[in-house]
């Protein structure tokens, strides 16, 4: 039913954005529903009951005040305490529903936005900042959803109070009544122009806010470089400019917002000036009762008194929406990376791997590989090599299509990458990288990363086979030692060893080793390469590699050259070509 009313809703104000947003994230609400509509239904009574004190008041003062009848009005305080007390327990309740509801749909749709956020591609990772990332998918979920209820809360008993209140004051005389409405309305119209105001400003501070975040980050993972290079004044002055930065931006929305409030006092003011003047001028006529000339400007104290602080409500109203809005840019984001119609799931590789004609770019104009065209046999094993930027891992990384393959086609056995299921592709391809990636937890954590389903004898093969066990034996506690954030615990060749137990797990026909030996010291290198050997056996191999005393046996050497593959063979035959890239590269390295 609210999908039905959305989608209509949809259709009539499809172009405005705060209605989109709120078409987006209401949905979140869905599971909730109940507990949605006691809390915002609370909200009623609890503005509703403002008016019980002011329409109290107009019998006090003409009973007890004007003809000194005590006996008539004696249960009039106790009314009002009796309502009061009601009120603040529905407040209580309300509150209480109204975190519980915007927590939970805050956690639903944190968890929404990090679905999205793990399936971007690697470009949109090259693009982004780790700042950026807590900001767009943590701090603005908390921003848009806890803040749509609370202020949803707010405007509701407001609406509510205000009527009740308005109520009270035609009940007590129409003509004051009007000139109170009319000022109401001068004092909401300010109030209307406040989000396009300080929107562009409020989401370049956001993005200033984001660059905080990054810095804290780079302050953590770079602390050595920047104790190496003594660059504690650079980083402090970046950071100086930084905060000053931000501190800008954060006056300008004050400069924009401030001047509501003040104004609202003016505003309100001139109200309360121009109905004690008709009253008083009412009441000689004898048109209007003392009491209900209390009760009204009671009334009228009580409907203006939160006119008054719209102003930071409104500046608070703004934000949520600015805030919902980048989160439904984020959910609404597709990735670029995802099953086409039809997909199927990886073949059964029995034949070759093939590139053809591939075309690449990550800057449009600026080509990384020009055309290559290569046929690997199932169980071959391919070594790339050439100076840096020549493209070797653009090559391999459209190999488990870390990004689309876009002019040209790369197949398995005559299927198509981008017609096979992504996921199933992935599964069907192990990658060491020169730097594992190592999630904080317990070294059996890190391996089992490989295959999250495996018992504990598959997990003590791939220890010995990745030469591990010698170094697990001599941890007191083990395969469940903790490894610190990131393995900072351990060293570059522990950490690699950890990362070829992995693909050992996944046991996957074929595998990418991305210069998994290039950041090692010699007897590193040894121990790394014995376990490399083991994994190689019975597997489709691509190797990236700067250390040419590492591939010197693969089958095939491909020689890649900004772009372009300038030379192919075994290593021998490599050698022999007079003035080949190869050769100058190995007699570099070894003369």
């Amino acid at each position: 039913m609210i999908s039905l009313i959305l989608k209509k809703l949809n259709e009539k104000y499809k172009d405005d954005e705060n209605y989109h947003s709120l078409s987006v994230i209401l949905p979140y609400f869905k599971p909730y529903l109940k507990r949605t509509f006691l809390a915002l239904g609370l909200a009623v009574p609890i503005g509703a009951l403002d008016a019980v004190i002011a329409l109290a008041l107009k019998p006090y003062m003409d009973i007890v005040m004007m003809n000194k009848q005590m006996q008539s009005a004696w249960y009039l305080p106790i009314l009002i305490v009796l309502f009061t007390t009601v009120q603040g327990t529905l407040n209580y309740l309300a509150t209480y529903m109204n975190d519980w509801v915007g927590g939970r749909v805050t956690n639903d749709l944190k968890l929404a936005l990090y679905s999205k956020l793990m399936r971007q591609s690697a470009g949109f990772f090259n693009k982004q900042t780790s700042g950026k990332i807590i900001k767009a998918y943590n701090n603005d979920a908390d921003k848009s959803c806890a803040g749509l209820l609370t202020n949803m809360k707010t405007c509701i008993s407001r609406l509510f109070s205000s009527l009740s209140l308005i109520g009270v004051l035609f009940y007590n005389s129409w003509e004051l009544a009007l000139i109170a409405v009319f000022v109401l309305t001068c004092a909401m119209i300010p109030l209307m122009k406040i989000k396009s105001a300080i929107k562009d400003i409020y989401n370049r501070s956001e993005g200033e806010n984001a660059k905080v975040f990054t810095t804290y980050n780079e302050a953590f993972a770079g602390h050595n470089v920047i104790s190496a290079y003594n660059l504690y004044d650079l980083k402090q002055k970046e950071f100086d400019n930084l905060t000053y930065r931000v501190f800008g931006l954060k006056m300008k929305i004050t400069q924009h917002v401030a001047w509501l409030s003040p104004l609202m006092h003016i505003i309100v003011s001139v109200g309360i000036a121009l109905v004690i003047g008709l009253g008083s001028y009412l009441i000689v006529k004898n048109q209007l009762t003392a009491g209900q000339f209390v009760s009204f400007i009671t009334a009228l104290i009580m409907l203006y008194t939160p006119i008054k602080g719209l102003g930071n409500n409104a500046k608070g109203i703004s934000t949520c929406l600015c805030a919902m809005e980048r989160v439904v840019d984020k959910l609404e984001k597709e990735p670029s990376i995802f099953d086409n119609d039809g997909a199927v799931d990886f073949p059964d590789f029995k034949d070759k791997i093939s590139f053809k004609n591939i075309k690449f770019s990550y800057v449009k104009g600026k080509r990384v590989l020009n055309g290559i065209s290569l046929d690997v046999k199932k169980g071959e094993t391919v070594a790339f090599v050439g100076n840096s930027g020549g493209g070797k891992t653009t090559l391999v990384n459209l190999l488990p299509r870390f990004y689309n393959v876009k002019n040209g086609d790369l197949t398995f056995d005559d299927v198509s990458i981008n017609s096979i299921k992504v996921d199933s592709l992935r599964d069907n391809i192990s990658i060491v990288f020169q730097d594992n990636f190592l999630f904080e937890g317990s070294i059996k954590d890190n391996i089992r990363i490989g295959k999250l389903d495996a018992s504990d004898e598959e997990i003590m093969q791939a220890v010995k086979e990745s030469y591990l066990e010698e170094f697990v034996n001599s941890l007191e506690k083990g395969l469940d030692t903790q490894i610190g954030e990131r393995g900072m615990l351990l060293s570059g060749g522990q950490k690699q060893r950890i990362g070829i137990a992995r693909a050992f797990l996944k046991n996957a026909p074929i595998l990418v080793l991305d210069e998994a030996t290039s950041a090692l010291d010699n007897q590193s290198e040894h121990v790394v390469q014995q376990a490399i050997n083991n994994l190689m056996k019975d597997r489709t191999v691509f190797v990236i590699a700067h250390r040419l005393s590492t591939i010197q046996n693969a089958d095939r050497i491909i020689v890649l050259d900004n772009g372009y593959i300038k030379e192919s063979g075994s290593h021998q035959e490599l050698m022999e070509i007079p003035d080949g890239l190869y050769k100058k590269l190995y007699e570099m390295q070894f003369n």
